[in-house]
């Protein structure tokens, strides 16, 4: 017997426990159902951690991300932590779990569900069947480079020095992740750098483009500046496939792309790492890309859906589960399509339900699509 897919959940601050909790109705119902077979931890990470333990996550935590077959991560951060140490803020805990796990890959689908193509705040006919991936490059870039510095200048002044770095290896891998995804879809990749006032633009640019006439010609590939790029995608967002791009532009790309769907709660995540050689498995972690809005947590309003998806993307990316995560799509939507809604995606005649409302009806529906099959 193949033995027990282990997780580590951690919820983190603000809504991240509560969005958190519909996970585990989802795998008390796997359990249940005898869907996989999955054991969890969980662990303190973010602002939470620094309470408890001054740090934004342990050691003892950080062993079991790495002992972990996939990492379910909340969200982390809000204003009470704005004034600890730089170094221990609520976002060095994710950051560090992305950077010694490796994960690289930042996969951001932007989906638009048929019952939500009116939530959007563009016209119908440009988002209805909008299926769209983000590939962000994930632990390089102006996050990480060095120097990262504030300095003194006297006289009141001060300068602030933040450093873009790539290495043609860290391009060259996203690449690949990028045109491997496009290869399952619909064979379109277009990637995105500022080449006419960076060089590492320049240099993004030149290595995407060996890559794909030494490996993917196969490919279509277009090449688009990312301030371009981001008019694009609210001008037509469906001429997109796969786009990949570095560190920053994608985490503004991704957040452009949220609204296209209606939402940031609407968005899941998946960053992964290299395959293993020998195993032949990668570290991995899921999470919405929402954060922690700390202005409605404890009010029971989240939207769960990004949380549930991102463990959708879980089965499919760690656990070879893709039937699985698509019984999720499928229940959650139908859940949207009979009327059922959380605040932030609230459309006239619709039933706006709570958090673990939402949770309880995507589970209930996928348990019925289960018993039909």
């Amino acid at each position: 017997m193949s033995s027990p897919k282990k997780l580590l959940l951690l919820p983190g601050d603000g809504i991240g426990p509560e969005v958190m909790a519909e996970v585990k109705r989802l795998l008390s119902f796997f359990a249940k159902a005898g869907i996989g077979d999955f054991t969890f931890e969980e662990g303190l990470v973010g602002g939470c951690c620094y309470d408890a333990r001054k740090v934004s996550i342990t050691e003892e935590t950080m062993a079991k991300a790495k002992a972990a077959d996939a990492v379910i991560f909340g969200a982390c951060g809000g204003p009470k932590w704005d004034n600890v140490p730089y170094d221990v803020r609520p976002e060095a805990g994710l950051l560090r779990l992305r950077k010694d796990l490796g994960l690289f890959a930042n996969i951001r689908p932007a989906i638009c569900y048929p019952a939500l193509a009116e939530s959007s705040s563009l016209k119908r006919d440009v988002v209805e069947g909008l299926d769209i991936i983000i590939l962000r490059e994930l632990t390089g870039g102006v996050y990480f480079g060095e120097p990262k510095t504030i300095t003194d200048l006297g006289n009141g002044q001060k300068r602030a020095v933040d450093t873009q770095v790539y290495d043609t290896y860290e391009i060259e891998r996203i690449a690949r992740v990028g045109f491997e995804l496009a290869r399952r879809r619909r064979n379109k990749v277009t990637s995105m750098e500022k080449r006419n006032v960076m060089k590492t633009g320049v240099l993004w640019r030149e290595v995407v483009s060996e890559v794909h006439a030494r490996e993917y010609k196969d490919v279509q590939l277009e090449h688009m500046l990312a301030d371009a790029g981001g008019m694009q995608l609210v001008r037509w967002p469906k001429q997109f496939d796969v786009i990949v791009t570095d560190n920053l532009f994608g985490d503004m790309l991704s957040d452009i792309a949220a609204m296209l769907t209606g939402s940031l709660g609407m968005l899941p995540s998946a960053s992964l790492g290299e395959v293993d050689a020998k195993t032949k498995r990668r570290k991995a972690l899921y999470e919405p890309v929402h954060g922690s809005a700390p202005d409605i947590a404890g009010k029971g309003i989240a939207n769960p859906i990004a949380m549930l998806a991102s463990f959708g993307m879980a089965l499919r990316y760690s656990f070879n589960m893709a039937k699985e995560a698509d019984l999720i799509d499928a229940a959650i939507a139908t859940t949207l399509a009979k009327g059922l809604r959380t605040a932030d995606i609230k459309s006239e005649g619709a039933k706006v339900v709570s958090t673990s409302e939402m949770g309880q009806a995507i589970v209930g529906e996928l348990e019925q699509i289960v018993t039909r099959r």
